[in-house]
């Protein structure tokens, strides 16, 4: 693995005050997601890394206003951080280092502007205001307007020039998968957080009650709710198969790597059944560990 500095030498960003820029994005992502920036630096071709993990950042800081505090304090700190970002986009300035090295990277990559629109504007109503889903039309829309752009704000910068229709539909797909697992491992701190995130008619066809999921009740209706939705998981993953062939050949060990994980995680959840609403489901330490032991014999 190359040094930082070569990295940035690699991807072409010689400016000292950019290359400062860039890595105080990169630290951010270390503290907050140390497993995907590690999976990042380990496996992504080193051209490549400080734009992915700069737009990594981006989309952090994004979520994390979008989920903290009261539906005022989320609105007010959206708003607010929506005019930061376009005037960074428009003058390439900004008193935030993060702001200012994402600016880079969309102009460097040249991502299209339309993607950071769509995120913030998912951010400040379908996540900000989260109520949860009547029906699956609803579950699609929220990644319509939210998930689906806000991946796009990160893995976009892999592509010079933004990616093709073919490139953003697969990565639609590939978010409709990764949206359906996320939901069902966080099931049980969703819950305890107030959060919904299985389609309200979903439970009305077997019968379950909100009450029933937040006490994990051990109930033949509980189980057969939860084994259909890890079915839906499934089949959205088997969908999503095609985006290795849509992803840059720098990038496909990483994207290779979060696909296997997704499948680690989903069939660790069927396994725990009803006990994924007491307890979140994570990846554990010996399936992640495997998975990057493979990716790098492979690579």
């Amino acid at each position: 693995m190359p040094s930082w500095r070569s990295t940035l030498t690699q991807a072409g960003i010689t400016d000292p005050r950019l290359r400062a820029d860039h890595t105080h994005a990169a630290r951010r992502v270390l503290r907050r997601e140390p497993a995907p920036y590690l999976t990042l630096r380990l496996l992504a071709a080193p051209p490549l890394v400080p734009w992915l993990s700069t737009g990594l950042a981006f989309m952090n800081l994004v979520d994390d206003v979008a989920e903290t505090g009261t539906p005022g304090v989320r609105a007010a700190g959206l708003a607010a951080l929506a005019g930061r970002v376009e005037s960074a986009l428009a003058t390439g300035e900004s008193p935030d280092p993060l702001l200012r090295a994402y600016a880079h990277a969309v102009r460097g990559r040249g991502l299209p502007g339309h993607w950071i629109t769509r995120f913030l504007d998912g951010a400040a109503t379908a996540e900000a205001a989260f109520d949860g889903f009547a029906a699956e039309e609803d579950f699609q829309a929220y990644l319509d307007d939210y998930a689906w752009p806000g991946i796009m704000v990160f893995t976009g910068l892999q592509y010079q020039g933004g990616p093709d229709p073919a490139q953003a539909a697969g990565w639609r797909a590939f978010v409709d998968a990764a949206q359906r697992v996320d939901f069902l491992a966080d099931l049980a701190g969703d819950l305890a957080e107030g959060r919904l995130c299985i389609p309200r008619s979903r439970l009305a066809e077997h019968s379950v009650t909100r009450a029933d999921l937040e006490q994990a009740r051990e109930t033949p209706a509980v189980r057969a709710l939860l084994a259909a939705e890890c079915a839906r998981a499934r089949t959205a993953l088997a969908a999503a198969e095609g985006i290795l062939d849509l992803t840059e050949p720098g990038l496909r060990p990483v994207v290779a790597a979060m696909t296997e994980l997704m499948g680690h995680q989903l069939a660790a959840v069927e396994k725990a059944g009803t006990g994924a609403l007491r307890k979140d489901v994570g990846y554990g330490l010996a399936a992640p560990v495997g998975t990057l032991v493979r990716a790098l014999r492979r690579r």
